[in-house]
């Protein structure tokens, strides 16, 4: 029987059991919940704690929070063409596809890793790997040096980071031209996208208000992609569908906080995007839910100090090329 040279070299017993803070090796990360059923719920739950919670602040005439507000609250009621039951009755809808998708999309089977093991078969490939590059006595010499280690921060940190922002990138790429597509396809934007811009002046749980179809395209479906493409477990998936829904709430939450920690992740805020809701600015701003580079590298992007001159109508200096400016 042959023996596996790496095997030999990177057994499972050459790596440190410690395990980070966010590990468990339990078959329910939540006792008496099933991961799978987490992976369902637990975004929902998470965005109508988080809508709640920009509700209650809407509710509210304190200063501190009237002072952060991007539009007036009045304007709430008289700029926006659609109730909030409405928006309520469209939001919950969705969410009842989403959750049904997720129950076939994601996996059932019970969480079950042996991370020394599977620490183990990586160090393997990045030995064959450094092999390749720079000769296999020197992956020796570096894989014995500092092999355990560099795999443990590999395998619980670099990796699942990396994974994280595959994932993000892949989101941010779906919303953007599937977006930007519907503002440039009057049919489509008529039939679809028109929905969501009944909210000129958005509001957290307004968020996920859109035509069923597009909900499933540009959310449901975009995220699905994403969590595939970044090779998620459903522990991850979980993670980072719960962010992508406090980013996109945060996205449309109407309030400019500096101190917001999803709002100070990129430059894709809630005045970013509250630009593209206006109408001198709807051509523009098409990003979501995490970064702004497609904007910026298509030339889509819009400052609010550029919304301003074209409101006072002042060609405010800009640096779109011409593609950006033929949609408009």
């Amino acid at each position: 029987m042959a023996v596996n040279i790496t095997d030999v070299l990177f057994p499972p017993s050459a790596f440190s059991s410690k395990t980070p803070f966010y590990f468990s090796a339990a078959p329910e990360y939540i006792p008496g919940i099933s991961d799978h059923y987490l992976s369902i719920f637990a975004p929902i739950v998470i965005h109508w704690a988080v809508a709640g919670f920009f509700h209650a602040l809407d509710c509210s005439e304190a200063d501190w929070i009237v002072r952060h507000r991007i539009h007036e609250s009045a304007e709430v009621k008289s700029r926006n063409r659609v109730s909030r039951l409405e928006v309520l009755r469209a939001v919950i809808f969705q969410q009842v596809v989403q959750m049904s998708l997720a129950y076939f999309w994601m996996d059932s089977a019970p969480h079950h890793v042996e991370p020394r093991a599977e620490m183990s078969i990586l160090a393997g490939r990045m030995y064959l790997a450094l092999g390749k590059l720079v000769g296999q006595g020197a992956a020796y010499a570096f894989m014995k040096a500092g092999g355990p280690d560099m795999v443990w921060a590999m395998y619980w940190w670099i990796i699942p980071v990396v994974q994280f922002f595959i994932a993000m990138f892949v989101v941010d790429t779906w919303q953007y031209f599937l977006h930007r597509a519907m503002h440039i396809n009057k049919r489509l934007y008529r039939l679809f996208h028109s929905w969501h811009h009944r909210l000129y002046v958005p509001y957290a749980f307004g968020a996920l208000y859109n035509h069923p179809v597009e909900g499933f395209l540009l959310d449901t479906l975009g995220s699905a992609v994403g969590e595939v493409l970044a090779g998620f477990s459903v522990r991850q998936a979980t993670l980072f569908f719960i962010v992508a829904t406090c980013k996109t709430l945060d996205d449309h939450c109407g309030y400019s906080f500096p101190w917001d920690p999803l709002q100070m992740l990129s430059g894709n805020t809630a005045d970013y995007h509250d630009i593209h809701h206006q109408m001198l600015g709807i051509k523009s701003n098409f990003s979501q839910p995490f970064f702004v580079h497609w904007d910026v590298l298509l030339g889509t992007r819009m400052t609010r100090e550029e919304l301003i001159a074209r409101k006072a109508g002042h060609s405010a200096p800009s640096s779109k090329p011409t593609d950006a400016k033929k949609i408009e």
